[in-house]
């Protein structure tokens, strides 16, 4: 398994949301530059979903300092407000399928998205 490979975070507070309604999936995806990002949380304010959650800063003392944005993709409907209110422009509509891969450069930190739980070397021992 590569080192590469994020799982969605169980516990982390989003997954308490109601399910996106829809039947197929968005065509477009936002994804947020976080090297860019300033925490200004004016893209919460336009999403209709609710898909935009703050990233504390790297002090458990003062999370609000160097605080940034992620987009939950799991609940992202496409509707690009948040690229559109965005004032850094910080937020890039990617194609569906590209947006995973543009996640995984641009994201610095994140809350929704978590490295899986190692498996045991029993398990590792039975799959080889």
């Amino acid at each position: 398994m590569s080192d590469d490979v994020k799982i969605e975070n169980p516990s982390h507070p989003a997954r308490f949301k109601p399910v996106r309604k829809g039947k197929k999936p968005p065509k477009l995806l936002a994804i947020v530059h976080q090297s860019g990002c300033t925490g200004c949380e004016v893209c919460i304010a336009g999403c209709p979903v609710d898909s935009i959650e703050l990233v504390p800063g790297p002090d458990p003392k003062n999370p609000s300092y160097q605080q940034m944005v992620e987009i939950d993709l799991a609940r992202c409907i496409g509707c690009q407000n948040c690229s559109q209110d965005c004032p850094w422009e910080t937020i890039t509509m990617y194609q569906h399928d590209d947006a995973f891969v543009a996640w995984g450069n641009e994201t610095l930190s994140s809350g929704l998205y978590i490295d899986p739980p190692p498996m045991d070397e029993k398990k590792n021992e039975e799959i080889a």
